[in-house]
């Protein structure tokens, strides 16, 4: 009997595999990971000094222990180099092996910014528990109150930059926006974040870039576009992430900014599925969307873990906030899609300190929301409200 595979040791990865052994005890399983194969919540390497967490206690398991709870073979540090959707085969420098049913959990790679100077190969990235492991070692070695510079203040970099003020460290946030969380939230909401991060003493230099990043005895020099200059110890680049689609690709798959997937999870090619980072996902407008966020891949497991049983299952996606963990100032929102982004406007007022913003179209039909300091009473009602919106927008 073939086996399923799934490419990917990641949340996504590991979440299918999950789903599907509580509904198929016997069948062979293979995932292939160019990792350790050891499982961890990506999400938690934002706020793990908040956690009082080190790198080390942010590993769950080992990729022995995950092959033992889902009776499956684990190659680990394997990558895979090609797909066959012919003979349904992955091919590996370790060999070659066939699959009945294929899942993609390949992720999403960090993109970098081209920027000049000696010292811009020192520029950090964490997109997985190797890399912040790397990067905590660096902030060791600066010491106890170490000079952090981060280039991007989206989600995950105020998310950082948070964590590591809260930790004493010195940081530096860095964006071409004139507020953080700019592609993501109301201008307002994005106000109160700015106002809550620099009152945690981060260091907000807004409205400019990063060019030249030098060697400066034993610090690092970071020049910006506006002429400003200054030292650092560390740089963390959290200027976003791409999906991966480089194996689809080859493999002919149909991708756009990620893979392109069905209501069921299923790519151009009916036995192969994606999920997670690197998945478009079908909304019901017929469009395709990124969504890289948790509630998305916990969805999407359950429905393909169904599909791999022969139970051809749509995945089910309900409204889910992103939560943004930044505990000075926290944040919940559902980002309009990006189809009516520009022709609608947000609606903001304030009460008990809490701040709700709308998002509506030229219609006045609501597209998303913003709240904070967001707890879960408020964010619920929001959910409430949008899903009723929509329901009706759909009749």
């Amino acid at each position: 009997m073939k086996p399923i595979a799934i490419i990917g040791s990641g949340l996504a990865g590991y979440t299918v595999a999950r789903e599907f052994r509580k509904l198929d005890k016997t069948t062979p399983l293979i995932i292939i990971t160019g990792d350790d194969g050891g499982f961890y919540s990506k999400p938690m390497l934002s706020n793990a000094f908040a956690l009082g967490k080190q790198p080390q206690q942010l590993q769950s398991k080992t990729a022995d222990q995950m092959a033992a709870e889902l009776n499956a073979t684990i190659l680990t540090k394997t990558l895979v180099s090609g797909i066959n959707t012919v003979t349904q085969s992955v091919q590996t420098k370790v060999g070659e092996f066939d699959y009945s049913q294929l899942v993609l959990a390949l992720g999403a790679q960090a993109m970098r910014l081209p920027i000049a100077g000696d010292a811009a190969d020192q520029v950090l990235s964490v997109n997985n528990l190797a890399d912040y492991v790397v990067f905590r070692d660096k902030l060791a070695q600066a010491g106890d109150k170490a000079r952090v510079t981060i280039l991007g203040a989206g989600l995950i970099g105020c998310e950082f930059s948070d964590d590591l003020a809260t930790a004493g460290h010195k940081v530096t946030l860095i964006d071409p926006n004139t507020l953080p969380l700019a592609a993501l939230a109301p201008a307002v909401i994005s106000q109160g974040l700015h106002a809550a991060l620099y009152a945690k003493g981060v260091q907000l230099k807004l409205g400019t870039t990063a060019t030249h990043i030098a060697k400066r005895d034993h610090a690092i020099q970071v020049t910006l576009t506006n002429g400003e200059s200054f030292d650092t110890d560390v740089v963390l680049s959290a200027v976003g992430l791409r999906a991966d689609i480089r194996l689809a690709q080859a493999a002919q798959l149909q991708t756009d900014r990620g893979i392109i997937i069905n209501e069921y999870g299923q790519t151009s090619a009916p036995d192969i599925f994606a999920l997670g980072d690197c998945a478009q996902y079908r909304q019901a407008d017929g469009s395709h969307s990124l969504m890289p966020y948790v509630a998305p891949i916990m969805t999407a497991a359950k429905a393909i873990a169904l599909s791999l049983t022969g139970q051809l299952t749509s995945m089910d996606t309900k409204l889910s906030a992103v939560l943004v963990k930044t505990p000075s100032y926290p944040v919940a929102l559902i980002p309009p899609a990006f189809a009516v982004s520009k022709s609608g406007t947000w609606e903001s007022n304030h009460a008990d300190g809490v701040t709700i913003s709308r998002y509506f179209d030229e219609s006045k039909k609501l597209h998303g929301f913003a709240v904070a300091p967001q707890e879960a009473k408020s964010r619920n009602a929001l959910i409430a409200e949008l899903t009723e919106a929509q329901a009706m927008q759909l009749n």
